[in-house]
């Protein structure tokens, strides 16, 4: 009867052991199982528990398996560690832990298995307290040299933010592997220290290393946030050397770091060998076109990934709105939109607000405002843009009037929010109300100005003359200047002709933009109209040394849903011919009102456009000529210009916007100009 009873036994075994091989198509499957072992009397079998806590816990059914795990008299360290894997493979973090704290209450010793688990759990709790206990164990229990242990180890430190402990772990261990060499890079880019991953990087390349597609994506990271072009040549070399330039999550953060390193080039290079171009990948490449001033090509690309009929989702369309209120294509940014269903717009902030920039951008404030009405959730973020519409279009008190509504309803503004409002000011030259928001910041709101604020309000002083209290307000800045509040200054030095503050203010921005040549112009300039020709010549020297190209201006204009950009003295365009005869048309027409073509403006904007070339033949009035012919008398003319408008094209757009009763409407890199009836929104303060 015995011998019977054992052959069941083992038959019985046989078959559970089969059975607990294979992965269970449901949880009645795994219960049926259950039940077998305890008819059989298997249920303490630690080997057959075992397989059958891990299939509970591959299910993801972690209660069950504690029941399981309570009904074992004497579980042996397999148990556990199974038991504390599942947990922490399930993300339950803090049962794993726990289930850690009662093994060792129970006198049970941990092995190699057994900490790296814990740790991983102790890690991503970020609970170093608890992590450190289990340090000085590993420790007693001799486990200081394992391998998989110390990279445990190393990544708690590291997910902990404790960097100098994480690194000396790591230069203990005899011969890290990959694993480890990944972890303490991933925990430099965790912890913003750029440099340094990439300086471990270089070492583990070094010693001969072969990294995987994880730690490739970790340095990548690293030199995306760090922005330094001068990285993106030898980390693209070296992805194509391992063959990884395939690898969809290398290819997609390779061409990422080419796009915040402001490398579109290369960033079209890599996105143009990707054999599967996901939406990720169209999103991050028209992205990149757009916020690095290329938004022609964003619009091109965007229009090129609708013939391969690939549907864009939220980024691909925040970044196709950016890039037509760059252009200012209004028509284009409408059917971009129509895309994607309306409702997506009210519900989605983020989107919402990108529509309602773009509105405001292309000087349609009517339809941004509609559609901050349509908005169902407006945040900070939504009540920022329609305040910033409205300032940059010169509807300064419907912005101040917003804020008030904004406070009223309990909404709290955030820096930004002052940026639009004291972006208001500076548009309408309103000095003591400017003064009065930037002191509100700090006293009523507990913000502390950035240094953008720090330079709307140099901006707004600067403008209305105050430039020595301009100059103390630096002076008295928390932090450092920055290129744009010394161009802040420079602006006020434009209009009040003030060439010695120009000039100190210059040799500053050199020092802080050594690649813009206009500040070498400018300084020239400067130098010569006062006789020293031998500075001038040297400035002009450095600038041919060092190779320094000027930013050639150029305008756009939306007719149609097509763009059509322009550059000074262009005559390539097929229109050519008639653009020219109709500026000539119009200089006549505006010589018998008075207007005389000066370059009383060429010193302070020589940089803008180049002096060879005659006033009439800026970019703007190319643009401007070339609406007038092909659109309708009664339709609104909309350009955009990438450098400032000269002061002689501003007072001939205005007089172009009374000689043919049409509005033009204007946004150059300073600000937002809307001619109508000779006259212009900013009201000359520019």
């Amino acid at each position: 009867m015995t011998i019977f009873s054992n052959q069941v036994s083992s038959k019985a075994f046989l078959e559970i052991e089969n059975i607990l091989s294979y992965k269970f198509r449901s949880f009645k499957q795994l219960k049926k199982v259950q039940a077998r072992l305890l008819r059989f009397d298997l249920d303490q079998d630690n080997y057959l528990v075992n397989k059958l806590l891990r299939s509970s816990l591959e299910s993801a059914k972690t209660s069950h398996a504690c029941k399981v795990f309570d009904q074992i008299h004497e579980p042996n360290i397999f148990l556990w560690n199974t038991m504390i894997r599942g947990f922490v493979s399930n993300e339950c973090f803090p049962e794993a832990t726990e289930y850690y704290a009662f093994m060792r209450n129970e006198g049970m010793l941990p092995d190699n298995f057994t900490f790296p688990f814990a740790l991983k759990a102790c890690a991503l709790l970020g609970d170093r307290g608890f992590g450190m206990e289990i340090h000085g164990e590993v420790v007693k229990c001799g486990y200081e040299m394992d391998v998989f242990v110390m990279t445990s180890l190393i990544r708690l430190y590291a997910k902990c933010r404790c960097m100098k402990e994480a690194q000396r772990l790591f230069n203990e261990m005899p011969e890290p592997n990959v694993v480890a060499w990944t972890v303490i890079i991933a925990g430099y880019v965790e912890s913003k220290g750029y440099n340094e991953a990439l300086c471990m990087f270089t070492k583990m390349w070094h010693m001969g290393y072969r990294p995987d597609s994880y730690t490739m994506v970790r340095l990548i990271s690293a030199a995306s946030n760090l922005g330094d072009a001068r990285n993106v040549n030898w980390i693209e070399k070296y992805v194509r050397k391992m063959g990884m330039e395939n690898n969809v999550f290398v290819a997609t953060s390779l061409l990422d770091m080419c796009v915040k390193c402001g490398s579109m080039e290369m960033a079209r290079s890599v996105f143009d060998r990707l054999r599967a171009k996901d939406v990720v990948a169209w999103s991050a490449m028209i992205g990149g076109y757009s916020s690095n001033g290329l938004p022609k090509e964003a619009i091109d690309l965007f229009l090129q990934m609708q013939k391969e009929k690939m549907k864009p989702d939220s980024f691909t369309m925040v970044a196709v709105l950016s890039a037509c209120a760059r252009l200012g294509a209004l028509e284009l940014g409408e059917w971009a939109s129509g895309l994607i269903n309306k409702d997506e717009f009210s519900l989605n902030p983020f989107l919402g607000t990108a529509l309602i920039d773009m509105y405001a951008k292309c000087g349609s404030m009517g339809r941004a405002w509609e559609q901050f009405n349509e908005m169902k959730n407006r945040d900070s973020v939504v009540w920022n843009a329609v305040i910033s519409g409205l300032a940059m279009t010169g509807h300064v008190k419907a912005a101040f009037g917003l804020f008030a509504q904004m406070e009223k309803l309990g909404i709290q503004p955030d820096d930004n929010t002052f940026l639009g409002l004291l972006c208001g000011c500076i548009h309408a030259g309103l000095v003591e109300e400017g003064l009065k928001y930037f002191d509100g910041m700090s006293r009523v709101y507990s913000l502390n100005p950035r240094i953008e604020h720090y330079g709307c309000m140099v901006d707004l002083l600067g403008r209305a003359g105050l430039l020595e209290k301009a100059n103390r307000l630096i002076e008295e800045m928390p932090m450092q200047p920055n290129a744009v509040v010394l161009g802040a200054l420079l602006g006020g030095c434009r209009i009040h002709r003030d060439t010695q503050t120009a000039e100190h203010v210059l040799k500053k921005l050199i020092q802080l933009e050594p690649w813009n040549a206009g500040n070498y112009i400018l300084l020239s300039n400067i130098y010569s109209s006062s006789g020293r020709w031998n500075d001038a010549a040297n400035v002009r020297a450095t600038m041919n040394q060092e190779g320094i190209k000027k930013v050639p201006g150029c305008s756009w204009i939306e007719v149609d849903g097509a763009v059509h950009g322009f550059l000074v003295g262009d005559k390539t365009h097929p229109f050519s011919g008639k653009i020219y005869e109709k500026l000539e048309e119009l200089g006549k027409e505006m010589k018998a009102v008075g207007y005389t073509p000066t370059t009383e403006f060429v010193l302070f904007d020589i940089e803008e456009e180049e002096k060879e070339h005659s006033p009439g033949c800026h970019s703007e009035k190319l643009a401007i000529a070339f609406g007038l012919i092909i659109t309708k008398p009664e339709d609104s003319i909309r350009i955009t210009k990438n450098l400032r408008v000269c002061g002689d094209c501003h007072t001939f757009i205005k007089l172009i916007s009374k000689i043919t009763s049409r509005e033009i409407i204007v946004r150059d890199n300073n600000r937002f100009h809307c001619f109508k009836e000779g006259s212009c929104s900013c009201k000359d303060y520019w």
